[in-house]
């Protein structure tokens, strides 16, 4: 092939060069198309099923029932987890295809730890109030009769709160002081809202990243020294009364 090569005028290597090109970036493409089209199933389920999972339609801060929906359903892990990309497990608003995650820090359940991941969110205001007061945790749960571990975003019980927040349908997620277990999934007391996609323990580069990032480094720190009543975008003060 090389012998030929080298016998060929420059237009005709240019020309040749051009089409390897072209089929390489066609390829790419169809394989973002198929990818895109796999999403938009998993996002038309979900919306398909709204009603089931959200029976008044009020969604807020409601990440924990998506989770709890799902992982009732006869899912293979892989299915489990690209359902989970497809809503926000901060506001509870379902998350259109082609969406790209926001790569974050959060602090392990018990520990100093610090884990990073994927977050797939709605908007950025959800990425800061995710990183203050979620915390990391793995868990393992079987599906289809295989074992399996993942990392999950968690809240403290909310149900003893003396200012639980009106805007959240507080059946959906308590039974009293305890949870709803029939409607929301919880670990060791901690509440699961959703899944932290690809984790792994932060090392300095990660940090550096997240830190020097305009929107979850810059914009986040500003939002996270903001005093809740002044908060007026994302879910405002709704899921920081929820989880701190």
């Amino acid at each position: 092939m090389y012998q030929k090569l080298l016998t060929l005028d420059k237009s005709s290597i240019i020309l040749f060069v051009i089409t390897i090109l072209l089929v390489l970036i066609v390829d790419k493409n169809s394989y973002s198309s198929e990818n895109i089209k796999n999403e938009t199933y998993y996002y038309d389920t979900l919306a398909e099923n709204w009603i089931d999972i959200f029976p008044d339609g009020n969604r807020n801060a409601a990440g924990p029932k998506f989770f709890k929906y799902l992982i009732d359903q006869d899912l293979s892990f892989d299915d489990f987890v690209e359902f989970n990309k497809r809503y926000c497990p901060v506001s509870g608003s379902l998350i259109a295809p082609g969406s790209e995650p926001a790569f974050i820090s959060m602090n392990e359940v018990d520990s100093n730890n610090k884990v990073c991941g994927d977050m797939y969110r709605c908007c950025w205001p959800c990425v800061c109030d995710s990183m203050k007061y979620a915390k990391a945790m793995e868990i393992s749960y079987k599906f289809q009769g295989i074992e399996e571990k993942f990392t999950v975003m968690t809240i403290d019980n909310p149900c003893g709160k003396v200012e639980f927040p009106l805007e959240v349908n507080r059946d959906y997620f308590c039974i009293g002081e305890k949870m709803n277990l029939d409607q929301v999934f919880a670990v060791d007391q901690k509440m699961i809202i959703g899944l932290l996609h690809k984790p792994t323990s932060c090392n300095s580069s990660d940090l550096l990243a997240i830190n020097s990032h305009p929107v979850v480094g810059e914009q986040c720190k500003i939002r996270n020294a903001t005093k809740e009543e002044e908060l007026i975008s994302g879910m405002g003060d709704i899921f920081i009364k929820l989880s701190k």
